[in-house]
This record gives structure tokens, C-alpha cells and sequence, in this order.
């Protein structure tokens, strides 16, 4: 089925999670979209059954804390980044819930975390200023790169560059083979002072490059030529809080969460609003992600929310 204005309009929300004490600070769904695993200030791991919709296990990170969560390739493993104790990243079985490897390196909290679609590289992004580049079979560092500010980061879709969001004014685009000679594209957006980048993530097509804020606006931007395209606005986000900000899987719409606990969706080319969807949440949505393969999303405060059309809420 399309995703249209309309079909955006009908989503409702099917099943509510309360399986958190606290926030839930991300999650992810596998490339399958079967499953989805969200990570939380409280500590814990939780593993989702898209399908039957209910939790299947609840792991815990009570020494580490746990706060950025990736799917890799395979289903059963993921990586994340710690709050507590030191920033090393961490690479866990969730089948038998064994660490597979660490990759310390970061001296500061890591802010940005994104595994690339082909293989087994991730980057990440941290306070320290810097920006590393991994392989998920060495612990070592492939690649770092020192930057003026706090980074924000992510892989284009088919996984040949990345691009860096530095300082809350300028993205800069690396090919991931020559990365070292610095960026091949620099675009310099007007700075804003009144909040900071909190994310950067590219559509599915690599078309579109959405920059997301600690204030009240989102940015999307043409991935090719660094034009700002529409600046979307009129959500409430009055405590600079970090609101993850999403494309549809066919990248033709623009999701985000606010504070009031509602929903705003824009059509990414025409820059209308479309929809406003009452997410029903106690606090703010801090998560907010489309499965990649179904036709639902997921959403997320210390309460995790599952919305479907309505006409196929079968619970």
C-alpha cells in the first residue's frame, strides 16, 4: 500500500508498552522490521516482536547504563553506547547476551551512532569532538577525525559516504574510502543560536538529508547540493529537549514527536503539513521511527507506542 496523506491521517495508536521506569532514550527496528529494540535511562534492553506485538525479553546494562542502540546486520546483535562508568561502544549477543567485543576510544559521551546499510562499518559521534570510524570485527579505531563542535552523523543509504553535521552549521560529506582527505562537499547552513543539532539522517533514496533540532524547527536539506528545501515548524518543544525526527520509508514524508505528546507529519515536497496525530504520551516523544517493511511506527517516551491505520488494528 502507498502512504498518502490520507492513509498518514487514519494512523492510530494500537498497543501501548510499559515496560520502562524511565525515558527511552532510542530504539531501532531490524532491517526485516520484524523486531524493535529500544534502550532506556533505566538501564534496560527491551525486545519487541513487531508481528505479534508484545515484548519477547528484557536485557540489562546496569553497570554501563545504555543509551544509543543499533541494529548490525546480523538480527541477533546489536551495538550501543554507554552513560555510566566510561564511552566505550559496545557490541552484544542478544541471543545469549555476551559482549562480543568493546570499542573504547571516546573520552566523552558519544552523541551520534549510526551502522552502515552494506557492511560491518559504523561511525560514531561523541562531546569530545571527534568522529570515529569502525569495523565491527576490531576493536580498533579505522578512522578519526577531529572537529570544531559537537558532531552529529550518519551513513547515506547505500552505505559510499557519510555525513557530518558539525557545530550546528555545517554538514560535511565524506566518501568513506578517502575520508581522510577531508570532505568532498561542504554546505554552510545560517546558524541559528537559539538550539543545536541533535541528528542528521539521510531518506532512503539519498535525495534528502533531514537535520533535526533541539528547538522548535526541523531542516530538510537536498543531499546534493546543501540547499535548504522547507524548515518545518509549529510543534512544541519549549525545554530544548532532543526530539528524533524521521523520513516514511518511501521518503516522502517528515515525522517528529513533541512535547505535548502529539505527532506532526509534512509532505517533504510540498512542505504542508498533513497530519497531527495525538500519540497519546505522558511526556515527550524522544523516539519516533516507521518500520522499515510494515505498515506501522513506533514511538516512544518512558512509554513505547505502536500506530497503525485503522483499518488494520487488530488487537
Amino acid at each position: 500500500m502507498k502512504l498518502t496523506d490520507s492513509v498518514l491521517r487514519s494512523f492510530r495508536v494500537a498497543k501501548v508498552f510499559r515496560e520502562n521506569s524511565d525515558k527511552i532514550n532510542c530504539f531501532d527496528f531490524s532491517p526485516n522490521g520484524e523486531t524493535v529494540i529500544s534502550s532506556s535511562d533505566d538501564d534496560s534492553i527491551v525486545l519487541y516482536d513487531c508481528q505479534e506485538g508484545k515484548p519477547k525479553r528484557t536485557l540489562y546494562s546496569k553497570k554501563y547504563g545504555v543509551d544509543l542502540i543499533r541494529y548490525t546486520h546480523a538480527a541477533n546483535t546489536v551495538v550501543y553506547s554507554s552513560n555510566k562508568i566510561d564511552d566505550t561502544i559496545r557490541y552484544l549477543s542478544l541471543h545469549d547476551n555476551k559482549y562480543i567485543r568493546y570499542f573504547p576510544g571516546h573520552s566523552k559521551r558519544v552523541v551520534a551512532l549510526s551502522m552502515s546499510p552494506v557492511d560491518d562499518t559504523f561511525i560514531s559521534g561523541s562531546l569530545d569532538k571527534t568522529i570515529r570510524l569502525w569495523d565491527l570485527r576490531s576493536p580498533n579505531c579505522q578512522g578519526l577525525m577531529h572537529l570544531q563542535g559537537k558532531p552529529v552523523c550518519s551513513f547515506d543509504p547505500e552505505g559510499l559516504i557519510f555525513a557530518a553535521g558539525v557545530n550546528s552549521e555545517m554538514v560535511k560529506l565524506y566518501d568513506l574510502r578517502s575520508f581522510d582527505k577531508g570532505p568532498f562537499a561542504t554546505f554552510k547552513m545560517q546558524y541559528d543560536r537559539t538550539c543545536e543539532w541533535t541528528g542528521l539522517k539521510f531518506s532512503n533514496d539519498g535525495k534528502l538529508i533531514l537535520i533535526s533540532t533541539n528547538g522548535s524547527f526541523i531542516r530538510l536539506i537536498d543531499a546534493f547540493k546543501g540547499v535548504v528545501m522547507h524548515t518545518f515548524g509549529g510543534y512544541a518543544n519549549s525545554k530544548a529537549v532532543t526530539l528524533e525526527a524521521s523520513f516514511t520509508p518511501d521518503s516522502q514524508f517528515i515525522m517528529i514527536g513533541s512535547e505535548d505528546g502529539k505527532i506532526h507529519v509534512w509532505n517533504g515536497e510540498s512542505g504542508i503539513k498533513v497530519a497531527v496525530l495525538d500519540g497519546k504520551h505522558t511526556g515527550p516523544i524522544t523516539c519516533l521511527q516507521f518500520n522499515p517493511k510494515f505498515m506501522t511506527f513506533a514511538s516512544a517516551c518512558s512509554n513505547m507506542l505502536r500506530q497503525e491505520r485503522v483499518s488494520e488494528v487488530t488487537w
